[in-house]
């Protein structure tokens, strides 16, 4: 394993390799730092240009979009109070609070190494947990495969923010979107309306660039229209970033560094949750834990620590996820996945066996990427408030343009195009709605393989007890029913204390 790893870091360091990862790197830097661009967003415009790329290259890539992303949202948060991926979204309580105090720069230095930090310990997860993973994986039949896509779905419906039955009805969107097209198994047409190109059913990134940018750059038209961007840049004129000083209050704080990773690795093996809900979630930990929770959102280091070295920790486990059981972790694995998949790559569990020089290279890849998004935010961070402030105005376009682009150039028929705007509009409405779209996309991507699963089973032995007895299956369809259980009382308590908290204003008044 290690010298597998050894070599393959000294070959992504061979400029064939290391030009692509730079560049995608510092593409997910700046995509992570402008506000309303996620990392999604930014993977996507990256996708086309690596059509023609080897695998290894264009994947190299695609890891560096999104270690950068990931950490790249930290300036936007620090510096503007705006996070600027919702993997930020908890690093703005305290780091631009401590920003305001005239210490921009030790908060973007704690932000930045602590994600050096929490990516490499979610480094030596991937490393050594996805082989072995993958290796259970094999052991897997058909009912085993039916019932962990079907918890994969069941976790992502009933652990959103809005209604668990708007996260159950997004994910059944998605899931009959699979259904339009040929049968996977026997072939035969079914809802194709007499339309030729959905014969060959609708394919999933069209789907997702539709979803997410055209839906999200839309909803944030709206809001610009209604009100001004929040937030104001931070003056520091000094903007010098104290390495050894933040690197010395990150490592004197080992068990908040090694929960919040821990909290972003499991978040981040967990289908489509994402950074997030690790950056929330890791960041409440800290503040359970704290001596002094009262000090968190004040500006302190701790809050910063746990929020961005959890999010780069999701990276690892989200590649954990998609590389030893074929499931995307989130929409940015998504599209690594159909990337795979245009070079003729299926992931899954002998992914590894069966291409192992890509997947140290992936590995190192992966590795190698922290370093260069460490040069990249501390050669840039004097000019990071001059690429923050560009006008949404003037980027959406482009943005807008580039995804049309890359909807096209993915099998070069303006089908696909089509697909995107009516996806696009789809999106908006059901943004518009309260509806969750990281359900939806699962189903998409999903649902082909329930649905594959359960004609294998089936035809197997038509005994449908079978997802039952056995014990792995029927435990994942167990823990399926405890998610979406555990999810509606959670909701159904979230909705008990905002009824009491409203009360009680009633009754101060």
């Amino acid at each position: 394993m290690f010298e597998l790893l050894g070599t393959s870091l000294v070959g992504i360091l061979h400029w064939h390799y290391l030009l692509p990862l730079a560049a995608g790197t510092l593409a997910g830097v700046i995509g992570g730092a402008l506000p309303g661009v996620t990392i999604t967003m930014t993977i996507i415009v990256v996708l086309p240009f690596t059509f023609g790329l080897d695998p290894l290259q264009g994947l190299a890539a695609m890891a560096g979009v999104y270690v950068g992303g990931s950490a790249g949202g930290l300036i936007t948060a620090i510096l503007l109070g705006i996070p600027g991926t919702p993997s930020a979204i908890a690093t703005t309580f305290d780091g631009h609070p401590m920003a305001k105090k005239g210490e921009a720069g030790r908060a973007i230095g704690l932000g930045v190494w602590a994600s050096f930090f929490g990516g490499l310990l979610g480094g030596v997860f991937l490393v050594t947990a996805t082989g072995p993973l993958a290796a259970i994986a094999l052991e897997f039949g058909p009912w085993e495969f039916f019932s962990l896509f079907v918890f994969a779905l069941s976790m992502v419906a009933g652990l959103v923010e809005t209604s668990v039955l708007k996260g159950l009805l997004s994910g059944a969107i998605g899931l009959i979107v699979t259904v339009l097209g040929n049968d996977p198994v026997l072939g035969q047409p079914r809802l194709t309306l007499g339309i030729d190109f959905l014969e060959g059913g609708i394919p999933f990134l069209p789907v997702l660039i539709g979803v997410f940018a055209f839906a999200q750059i839309m909803t944030d038209v709206e809001r610009m229209r209604r009100r001004g961007v929040a937030g104001a840049p931070v003056a520091d004129a000094r903007f010098r970033v104290p390495h050894l000083r933040v690197i010395g209050e990150i490592l004197t704080r080992p068990f908040l560094l090694a929960w919040s990773t821990l909290v972003g690795l499991l978040i981040g093996v967990l289908p489509a949750i994402g950074g997030s809900a690790a950056n929330v979630m890791a960041y409440d930990q800290a503040k359970k834990f704290s001596r002094h929770p009262e000090k968190f959102g004040s500006g302190i280091p701790e809050g910063i620590i746990a929020s961005e070295s959890s999010n780069n920790a999701n990276v690892g486990g989200s590649l954990v996820t998609i590389m030893a059981f074929g499931i995307p972790g989130d929409a940015v694995t998504a599209v690594m996945l159909g990337a795979l998949t245009i070079h003729g790559i299926q992931s899954g569990p002998l992914f590894i066996s069966q291409n192992v020089k890509l997947a140290y290279g992936i590995f190192a890849a992966y590795i190698v990427a922290h370093f260069i998004m460490v040069l990249i935010i501390a050669l840039g961070a004097r000019f990071a408030l001059r690429v923050v402030t560009v006008p949404k105005a003037a980027l959406f376009p482009i943005v807008l343009v580039l995804c049309v682009v890359g909807a096209y150039a993915l099998s070069n028929v303006m089908a696909n195009v089509y697909i995107l705007a009516v996806f696009g509009v789809l999106g908006y409405l059901l943004v518009k709605g309260g509806f969750p779209l990281a359900p939806l996309i699962l189903g998409v991507i999903l649902g082909d393989q329930i649905e594959i699963n359960l004609i294998r089973a089936v035809m197997t032995d038509p005994n449908p007890w079978l997802f039952f007895t056995h014990p792995i299956s029927g435990g994942l369809l167990a823990a399926s029913v405890l998610s979406v259980a555990f999810a509606l009382w959670q909701h159904h308590r979230h909705r008990r204390r905002s009824a009491g908290a409203a009360e009680e204003e009633d009754v101060d008044f």
